[in-house]
């Protein structure tokens, strides 16, 4: 293949719709995870340490898939068999996990958690380390099948289908309510219109990603390593360990994954105090998770964050216009930073929608950019998805690390849910200050 050969708009779509299945599933996790914990009975202080898990598994997961898949050249592609089989597996885990609260389990209680909320966690395991094996192919097949000059349009239309699938994720829930599915169950029990959303989510989730396994075909290793300007036998070597290859990392690596660390951070705080601060800023200081009124909150968060999602497409349109990526990524960290500050502040359901359109933002930044600088600085290496892999670290250990810590930083800051918000949009300043770290050496700066 010409190493110059220009793939289609229609190419690119191909490429990372199914992503969009994924994002689906995703977003379906990350507004409803805090909700589905808290009704199970997980108080405030123990919510963030059930999101240790998703990027734990991540930080486990996707340095294998990255690592195997550059091993595996098959009849079925390099990557794709391993977005069919996450794909599958999370369809599977997305029809048991909202039941966690209906399957009639014990009131015992082991190490502070009921029976429901123990089954509920390893669903959630299973389900985040499905997600990201069904995820990271799409990142590297871009990696793979698309040129230098063409990395940042088809990572911009993998973001645009991202926030897309966000968009149908967060809305789910308060859709089926709106047609009349109850919003409301007995206490400890999940709400139908979350548990109907799981599994709307996982029928649309099997059907996108069979649209990108059938419609992609990947290059067999001959025309990968004519595309890619190197020798066909260093582009399958298989010597080089996952820790050796860390050690080897450009410095882009480093420098983004700082900038990553404080953005990831800041969003897991989102994801985790989003309902209870809306509950209690909202809806009249609501706390009972039983309540109409926490509910409510909780269908809301699927509208902000969906509003943060469109936030996030229409910034997306905005960040190619920025003729140096750095400025592009500083603007949209420094606006995002104001939206979580906004959020703390605001008791206005209507009102906060703003704020969070503002978080968006920083939400489109953090798709594209960082993966453009990356996999620029990895034109013709034979390790792509192990480093894509490996980068993936940036994502989870700030989320791990962020999850461990934040029930004592809620102490710290009064106990207050919305002062969360605050430290999130703190982190999204320094991590503006970090991006000036980063070097960019390519035409497109």
């Amino acid at each position: 293949m010409d190493k110059n050969k220009h793939l289609s708009f229609w190419q690119m779509w191909n490429l990372s719709f199914g992503f969009l299945g994924v994002q689906i599933a995703y977003a379906l996790q990350s507004a409803n995870i805090s909700r589905i914990f808290a009704t199970l009975g997980a108080d405030p202080h123990q919510l963030s340490f059930f999101w240790i898990l998703p990027p734990l598994m991540g930080l486990i997961v996707q340095p294998l898939i990255g690592s195997w898949s550059d091993r595996t050249w098959c009849r079925m592609g390099r990557r794709k068999p391993y977005l069919i089989v996450g794909a599958v597996i999370a369809v599977l885990v997305m029809l048991l996990l909202p039941n966690a609260g209906s399957l009639h389990f014990s009131a015992r209680v082991f190490l502070g958690l009921n029976m429901a909320m123990w089954f509920g966690l390893f669903s959630l395991i299973f389900l985040d380390t499905s997600i990201n094996v069904a995820m990271q192919p799409f990142k590297m097949m871009v990696g793979d099948m698309v040129g230098e000059e063409q990395k940042a349009q088809a990572y911009s239309i993998q973001s645009f289908l991202c926030n897309a699938g966000s968009l149908v994720g967060y809305l789910l829930p308060i859709s089926f309510t709106w047609i009349g599915i109850a919003n409301e169950a007995p206490e400890g029990v999940v709400p139908p219109s979350v548990v109907t959303s799981f599994y709307v989510g996982a029928a649309i989730l099997i059907l996108c990603v069979l649209y990108t396994f059938l419609k992609v075909k990947e290059m067999p290793p001959a025309e990968y390593a004519a595309f890619h300007g190197i020798e066909p036998a260093k582009a399958e070597q298989k010597k080089e360990g996952l820790i050796r290859l860390l050690f080897k990392a450009p410095k882009t690596f480093w420098t983004v994954g700082l900038v990553q660390f404080f953005c990831w951070s800041a969003f897991l705080y989102m994801w985790t105090y989003s309902n209870g601060t809306l509950a209690f800023n909202c809806w009249d200081g609501a706390t009972d998770t039983a309540s109409a009124a926490y509910q409510a909150a909780g269908n809301w968060v699927g509208v902000v964050f969906a509003v943060q999602a469109v936030g996030s497409i229409l910034w997306a349109l905005v960040l190619p216009r920025f003729k140096n990526i750095r400025t592009g990524y500083i603007v949209s960290l420094l606006i995002g930073a104001a939206g979580f500050v906004g959020v703390a502040f605001v008791h206005n359901q209507y009102l906060a929608c703003a704020a969070y359109f503002l978080v968006g933002t920083a939400w489109a930044a953090m798709l594209a950019l960082p993966f453009t600088l990356l996999t620029n600085s990895l034109e013709g290496n034979p390790y792509m998805g192990s480093y894509l892999g490996l980068f993936n670290g940036t994502i989870c250990v700030p989320q791990i690390v962020a999850a461990a810590t934040g029930g004592l930083v809620l102490r710290l800051v009064g106990g207050a849910q919305a002062s969360m918000f605050i430290v999130a949009g703190v982190f999204l300043v320094l991590g503006a200050l970090s991006v000036l770290l980063v070097q960019v050496k390519t035409k497109h700066q």
